[in-house]
């Protein structure tokens, strides 16, 4: 693993992001159809590449577990969603300006508008602790090869890690219990309504839409900690299932 080409990357990405950041705030502003459309697009074309690196990124370290891999996850799981809701946005763009499609672009903006509160912050903080894991990374193997770290002292550095991440995860998860105690209940309701149309396994977002709670992944990740919830990963994306679903 080169961890100077590992670095070349995250710079390169962060670069791609803030000219992203500079150009995001002009879909605010009232233009007409076509330069809308001509601004998404270019959004677009920086959003495809950033997932290209998110995407090489997440395959080169996630091999080394625990931060290091969770961060590279995230990072490729924003990029991903941010690529799916700019298409999302451009397919209705390209379609004729009726009521219709106005009430479509409307809506279709509003959850492009909405997802970005988070992508920012998301991606910034995903960039700067993967820095700082390989940084930590390149210095424990003497920054040539990583492969040379004693197996002993990865593991319990692994483990250290994923403990801290379940706490993360149980502290958001309690919170949300505290502040929206009926969320709890429309994500488990909506994760076994999915599993009653034949989806055995759901992503947190298609749990997001039926039961109309945000961030429902939290919820979800919670509920897998304590066991209520099962998950596994699918191409680079968490999927669950309710362990107290039954079709009968």
């Amino acid at each position: 693993m080169n961890v100077d080409e590992i670095n070349s990357k995250l710079s390169r990405l962060e670069e791609l992001h803030a000219d992203f950041e500079r150009g995001f705030p002009g879909l605010y502003e009232e233009v007409d159809r076509e330069t809308l459309f001509e601004r998404v697009k270019r959004l677009y074309a920086l959003s495809r590449e950033k997932l290209e690196i998110a995407t090489s990124l997440y395959r080169e370290l996630a091999s080394i577990g625990g931060r290091t891999e969770e961060m590279a996850k995230e990072l490729y799981r924003n990029e991903h969603q941010m690529k799916f809701r700019l298409e999302e946005l451009l397919s209705v763009l390209a379609r004729d300006g009726d009521y219709e499609a106005r009430v479509k672009l409307k809506s279709s903006l509003e959850r492009l508008v909405q997802f970005h509160r988070v992508y920012d912050y998301a991606i910034r903080k995903a960039l700067s602790e993967l820095g700082s894991e390989v940084e930590g990374l390149s210095l424990v193997t003497g920054a040539e090869n990583m492969k040379k770290v004693p197996s002993g002292i990865m593991d319990k550095l692994a483990k250290v890690e994923e403990l801290e991440r379940e706490l993360k995860v149980m502290r958001r998860f309690l919170f949300r219990l505290y502040t929206h105690p009926g969320d709890l209940h429309k994500v488990e309701e909506a994760l076994k309504a999915w599993h009653a149309q034949g989806l055995l396994w759901v992503e947190a977002r298609n749990v997001e839409k039926l039961s109309g709670v945000q961030n429902a992944d939290e919820i979800l990740e919670g509920l897998t900690l304590i066991g209520v919830v099962e998950k596994r990963m699918r191409g680079g994306e968490g999927v669950y299932r309710h362990r107290g679903f039954s079709s009968d």
